[in-house]
């Protein structure tokens, strides 16, 4: 299942001077619109354009994306955080310039970590052995205080929505709700099991009328993803559709889509490591509390 090429691009890159690190948080406003998959098969396609990718994961086992590759996750990041294991041994690597982050114990009590903890968590992640480029969140709908964290402090947030009236509307209340309690005034968002790209464009145009109309958020287009027999077989097996199916046209709209993403604006005061992420994570957390997030 390891994709054993030796891609040089990533080091040629660092070497040429690279833009920083890329923090993208995937949320849903309900189940069922392929979010997931969608992260598992983004960081195949960001891997294999030499990318170096981190995927930290708020969800259970059985339901994360461990799963996607027919793995299982047996560890947390919580582990890490009270100095029971090694960030090593909790880390998953499905393939060359992948990793896995399982994170759903530790997401939940990230606004109750003591300073020793919070240092334990920045030392472990700080010394990781590859330098990440992307880190993407695949955030739980479930977290106690209504959003993750992971989503305020990203640079980018995309919602991933299908197009049944149902997702469109959930979609809509998510981007209110995150919109109102913390200012954030933009989105990006990725149509799922989508029959074509008109039907994407026209679901993403009346979300986003309604959202500039109403003052809420300025919503960009991230692109769409096809309804595929592929994709859904593939998650049937266990595996990324870009392992199973290469040249499905599920596969190609995640590889055009990876390579758009490279390219999402970031303003200069967002960029830095991981530390520096991780400084503004906690910073954040701290402060978070489920009456403000629920305003």
């Amino acid at each position: 299942m390891a994709d054993f090429r030796v891609d040089q691009a990533a080091g040629l890159r660092r070497l040429l001077g690279g833009s920083g690190l890329q923090v993208i948080t995937f949320v849903a406003g309900c189940e069922g619109v392929g979010r997931s998959v969608t992260v598992a098969n983004l960081g195949v396609a960001l891997a294999r354009l030499g990318k170096e990718v981190l995927i930290i994961d708020e969800h259970v086992p059985g339901d994360d994306i461990a799963a996607s590759f027919g793995l299982q996750s047996a560890h947390d990041l919580l582990n890490v955080v009270q100095r029971e294991l090694l960030l090593t041994q909790v880390l998953l690597r499905p393939m060359n310039g992948l990793s896995i982050l399982p994170a759903a114990k530790a997401a939940r009590k990230l606004g109750r970590l003591s300073l020793h903890q919070q240092q334990t968590l920045v030392d472990a992640m700080s010394g990781l052995e590859r330098s990440i480029d992307v880190i993407l969140v695949d955030a739980s709908m479930a977290h106690p205080n209504g959003f993750s964290p992971f989503g305020l402090v990203s640079q980018e947030t995309v919602v991933v929505l299908s197009g049944n009236s149902a997702s469109i509307t959930e979609a809509y209340a998510l981007i209110k709700k995150v919109s109102h309690a913390f200012s954030r005034r933009h989105f990006r968002i990725l149509v799922n099991k989508v029959r074509s790209q008109a039907d994407a464009r026209s679901i993403y145009e009346n979300i986003a009328q309604v959202a500039t109309q109403r003052g809420v958020a300025t919503l960009d287009y991230a692109g769409a993803i096809p309804l595929d027999e592929s994709l859904r077989l593939s998650s049937q097996l266990c595996r990324p559709v870009l392992f199973q199916a290469p040249d499905s046209p599920s596969a190609t709209a995640f590889r055009d889509l990876a390579a758009d993403l490279q390219y999402w604006q970031q303003s200069q005061g967002e960029q830095g490591g991981v530390e520096h992420f991780l400084q503004q994570l906690l910073h954040l957390s701290q402060r978070i509390t489920p009456n403000v997030l629920r305003a």
